[in-house]
């Protein structure tokens, strides 16, 4: 076999396994990998300004793509930059591999600089962590490595790379080497019959779907099989897009955060639940007693882990969500004619035009749900929403419509404030040919907002919708027994009066980008459409900043530590919390 230097495998390797950016900042101890990068030309790099930054945008790419995204760093603080996007990755089962430098190995037990033990660091929120100390085993453990972040549930992999080692060469013939199979487990006959069964017998079934159906590019089969049944479909917030939310059978989603009235109204009445590739996460069941009831529950989940975790299942199914529907389906054809709409069905049609929520008002401050009003009627199915945590991602899944897999991209579990930005350059990068929007808070935009600078530099284009409110602090939740007054009311007042904190106008134009400012509703829509023309001309980041109502709050159900009861928020909740 011809020798090389282990650099240059590890390129060829990346370009086989199907990397086509990588995101990451470069340091002396990883400049072999980008030398070897430099030379080959075929992988596209973007420097971002934080390494956290990195790790979000491979996750944006690997979100919108399903590959595996790439984030590059040097040694010490790189890696340890990199933690919040490591953790975010498992928390939503993105499969993302940071690749770090390091120390030279003969130094890395003296304190060298920059020399910090990042593998131990990182095993908590990795799938797996592991440092080369051999340069023959390098291009094995970087196929192991896009193994595992594919595999069963997908995660993050960290691989740190002392730098002595990256320096050495060895034997690779390119040709001799491909990427390792992935299994894909398929479900257990038995128990997808008995599944079935239960489904027929139900009276007011549903089908819960997860972050897991997107993840398996299973949304074709949800719809077969919810079809052909007729049951109604209520995704998580991580399922979003996997079930269009203009079908009949679209019954919302169910929580205490990111929900719809007439989809906890559905749920309490339903007695059998389908649950495909989801985790049960606290802010969706609320308490469990009273979400586990007496109906009946399926779960369905790559990762046998999964199963139990949270309650016991009727019935457990290890199997890979696309996989399993098909079975699904394939078994009620043989047991049972096509269903056509029923009672339930009807009732589901009832709850969704009785319990929907205001998002017409015309009030001046601007109130949060006629922004994603307004968004719903400007971008078309197509769009990719890119949103994050706080309390506009909380109005975002109350009133933001999609209607497609992999179009609507959130942080769930984690939740890291200063997401968005580099995840739109990710998404972008990968999807190059759609629209990008980032919906993102004044207090989300200002952790990572100096990534602005990238999308600048490399004309990577997209718009920007910022909720402000012009009040940086907590959710505000008048059940928890707490006075919620850690919020900071902010006192910049601009040229024309606004009282509205940072000028992130100014602030998007300093880091290159453009922006727009609006104040009454009836100017969303003129804004939104400068901004799209805008970006896509110049191929910059736009942002349109919405001063909306600084005391609003979103119509939530009881907080996690304080829940007593889980019921549809009553009407005369509508006016301080616009629910009705």
């Amino acid at each position: 076999m011809p020798r090389m230097k282990v650099m240059d495998a590890i390129v060829k390797l990346m370009e086989n396994e199907g990397v086509t950016h990588v995101f990451g900042v470069p340091g002396a101890a990883i400049l072999p990998l980008y030398d070897a990068m430099r030379e080959a030309g075929t992988i596209e790099h973007l420097i971002v300004r934080h390494e956290e930054g990195g790790t979000h945008a491979a996750d944006g790419y690997a979100r919108a793509t399903g590959n595996v995204g790439v984030s590059i760093g040097t040694s010490g603080p790189a890696g340890t930059n990199m933690i919040t996007g490591l953790y975010t990755a498992m928390a939503d089962s993105i499969p993302i591999i940071c690749i770090t430098g390091q120390a030279a190995s003969p130094v890395l037990h003296k304190e060298a600089f920059q020399a910090v033990d990042i593998v131990e660091i990182a095993k908590p929120v990795t799938k797996w962590a592991v440092q080369v100390k051999e340069a023959a085993q390098m291009p094995w453990i970087f196929r192991k490595a896009f193994q595992i972040a594919r595999e069963g549930r997908p995660g993050p992999i960290l691989i740190d790379l002392p730098i002595d080692v990256q320096k050495q060469e060895i034997e690779y013939e390119p040709a001799f080497d491909e990427p390792l199979s992935v299994a894909r487990p398929e479900p257990n006959n038995a128990r997808i019959r008995k599944a079935v069964e239960m489904l027929i017998a139900a009276e007011r079934p549903m089908i819960l779907a997860g972050g897991g159906i997107i993840l398996a590019n299973a949304a074709p089969a949800l719809a077969a099989l919810a079809e052909y049944l007729q049951i109604p479909v209520t995704p998580t917030l991580m399922g979003k897009g996997a079930f269009p939310e203009d079908h009949p059978l679209y019954a919302g989603i169910v929580g205490i955060q990111t929900q719809q009235r007439f989809a906890n109204a559905i749920f309490l009445e339903s007695d059998c639940i389908l649950a495909v590739g989801a985790r049960f996460a606290d802010r969706h069941t609320g308490a469990v007693d009273v979400y586990r009831s007496d109906r009946k529950f399926i779960h369905i989940d790559i990762e046998p882990t999964q199963l139990g975790k949270v309650f016991e299942p009727d019935l457990g199914i290890v199997a890979d969500a696309r996989l399993a529907l098909q079975a699904l389906l394939t078994q009620a054809q043989a047991m049972t004619p096509a269903r056509q709409p029923h009672a339930w069905s009807e009732r589901v049609q009832e709850l969704k035009g009785s319990l929907q929520r205001r998002d017409d008002f015309d009030e001046v401050p601007i109130k949060a749900p006629r922004v994603f009003r307004e968004l719903n009627q400007f971008f078309d199915p197509d769009t990719v929403f890119v949103t994050a945590i706080g309390l506009y991602q909380i109005w975002s899944g109350q009133f933001q419509t999609t209607y497609k897999p992999r179009h609507y991209m959130v942080c769930g579990q984690a939740g890291p404030l200063g997401w968005e930005v580099p995840a739109c350059i990710g998404v972008k990068m990968a999807w190059p040919e759609k629209q990008i929007v980032g919906v993102v808070g004044d207090y989300s935009f200002q952790f990572l907002m100096e990534e602005v600078a990238v999308a600048s530099q490399y004309r990577v284009p997209f718009v920007l919708v910022m909720i402000n409110n012009c009040y940086m602090g907590l959710i505000r939740q008048a059940e928890l027994p707490y006075q919620m007054n850690y919020q900071v009311e902010l006192g910049y007042e601009t040229h024309d009066g606004n009282d509205i904190g940072i000028d992130h106008c100014k602030v998007m134009e300093g880091l290159g980008g453009l922006a727009r400012r609006v104040t009454e509703p009836g100017k969303i829509q003129e804004a939104l459409a400068w901004a799209v023309q805008t970006s896509n001309d110049q191929r910059l980041p736009v942002l349109v900043e919405v001063i909306t109502e600084r005391v609003e709050n979103a119509a939530m159900g009881p907080a996690i530590n304080a829940i007593k009861e889980w019921h549809p928020l009553p009407e005369e909740s509508a006016t301080e919390l616009v629910s009705a």
